[in-house]
């Protein structure tokens, strides 16, 4: 059985180790008023929240999951990606007016512009990379041509000193 490749984007699941440390806080300020013991709530959303939102990318498509509903987008479907302000990434699909200006926009949680490069790769180049990252990926690397080593300053006055010394034996003999 061969693995799909696939990349998913969602908070990290470690970061559940601070449900308990919020629970400890929480308990001392829910009992102090009746009704307050609704502040056990918060850790359960937070639970829910980082177990469930998450932007699955696969070769077929895109599988976009938020609280309250999911989302497959097949690459087909999708016209390209749009950056928010902050930096996260929207997926916009086709139109059938072809009017970019009225196309469903997608928010894709946890998907932010350095991870657009992984989106190119598995969509298999349908979403282009404007990063270039990806454009020397099937090229050799170039190899460096050779050089000759720069003299050293020893050698330098090596060479300065036999010349110097001969010099001096010629003046000796002529003389």
């Amino acid at each position: 059985m061969r693995k799909q490749r696939r990349a998913v984007f969602r908070v990290p699941p470690v970061s559940l180790l601070t449900i308990p440390i919020l629970l400890f806080c929480i308990t001392p300020v829910a009992f102090t008023a009746p009704g307050l013991q609704a502040l056990y709530l918060i850790p359960v959303a937070i639970v829910v929240w980082v177990l469930r939102v998450r932007t699955v990318a696969t070769p077929e498509g895109l599988s976009v999951r938020t609280l309250t509903s999911s989302r497959s987008i097949p690459w087909d479907e999708l016209s390209g990606l749009s950056v928010t302000k902050k930096a996260g990434v929207e997926a916009v699909l086709r139109d059938r007016k072809g009017n970019d200006e009225t196309a469903t926009r997608i928010r894709l949680p946890h998907v932010r512009l350095r991870h657009v490069p992984v989106l190119s790769l598995l969509s298999n180049g349908r979403v282009p990379d404007p990063s270039g990252a990806l454009a020397g990926e099937s090229a050799e690397p170039a190899k460096p041509e050779p050089t000759e080593p720069a003299p050293t300053k020893t050698d330098e006055t090596t060479t300065t000193d036999e010349t110097t010394t001969a010099e001096t034996k010629t003046d000796a003999a002529t003389a």
